[in-house]
């Protein structure tokens, strides 16, 4: 816990200088709220007042409990990066603790709008977050904000923030360009992305591969629920089977899941 409280010291207190309650403690029991579920400021607020004694154990709390009103005003002065790199250690921080150390499996990119991140009666579009997930630790290592909702802009900018080597980094079809695969080969990543048919001449060399391929292995799943079965099954064409490709920077493999 003192580390998690040094990391969340180095944040920049934006507030005048007789600000009520100390940061840091402000920042540390709103994430073991968000950790346990909360959704929202008022969620914080009641998670805290509920579990005062328990988190007294840990940080003073000399004012008392803060309202929703004050995480809310809080978190809207914040610097968004400066949050982000604090959050960023505070992850690094818990996998050492883990003794996993940097990920080394697979990240995913997903870019999210924040549907109720606009004022109402407004006509711009939602602001659009990019996180990065861990998929070993369930735990998001990285998020950024998407200027003008530019996902592929800010995808690029956080990857350059994150130590990749070793990684499996997937995306969807967005993703699925020249600049992605190089930002990557750069981290010194494997990449599985997304392929659709707006990448015409990949998708049209992928198509043509698999329906010329003499015998392709492939490996089946299948799932019931709710009264229905159902079968998927994947199959891999290294990149010396495929067609005619456009260059493409790193392309191993192209991949093809069929629902059955």
């Amino acid at each position: 816990m003192p580390l998690v409280l040094s990391i969340l010291r180095e944040v920049r207190d934006p507030r005048d200088i007789n600000a009520r309650h100390n940061l840091a403690e402000l920042l540390f029991v709103a994430l073991a709220a968000t950790l346990c579920g909360a959704k929202s400021c008022v969620d914080i607020a009641e998670f805290v007042e509920g579990r005062e004694d328990e988190l007294k154990e840990i940080v003073e709390l000399k004012h008392g409990c803060p309202s929703h009103d004050t995480f809310s005003r809080v978190f809207r002065l914040l610097d968004p990066e400066e949050l982000s790199a604090a959050l960023s250690a505070f992850v690094l921080a818990l996998r050492r603790e883990l003794g996993l150390g940097s990920s080394r499996g697979v990240v995913a990119i997903d870019g999210k709008a924040l549907r109720r991140g606009y004022e109402k009666g407004r006509a711009f579009m939602p602001p659009l977050m990019v996180s990065a997930w861990d998929a070993e630790t369930r735990v998001a290592i990285a998020a950024t904000r998407a200027p003008a909702s530019n996902e592929v802009a800010a995808t690029l900018a956080l990857l350059k923030s994150l130590d990749l080597k070793g990684c499996t980094v997937t995306a969807d079809a967005l993703h699925c360009r020249p600049e992605t695969a190089k930002a990557l080969i750069a981290k010194k990543a494997h990449y599985a992305l997304g392929l659709k048919a707006n990448r015409g001449r990949l998708f049209a060399a992928a198509e043509r591969s698999f329906a010329q391929a003499d015998e392709i292995g492939c490996f089946e799943t299948r799932d019931s629920a709710h009264g229905r079965t159902e079968v998927r099954r994947a199959s891999v064409l290294p990149l010396a089977a495929l067609k005619d490709p456009p260059a493409f920077p790193g392309l191993k493999a192209i991949g093809r899941i069929e629902a059955l």
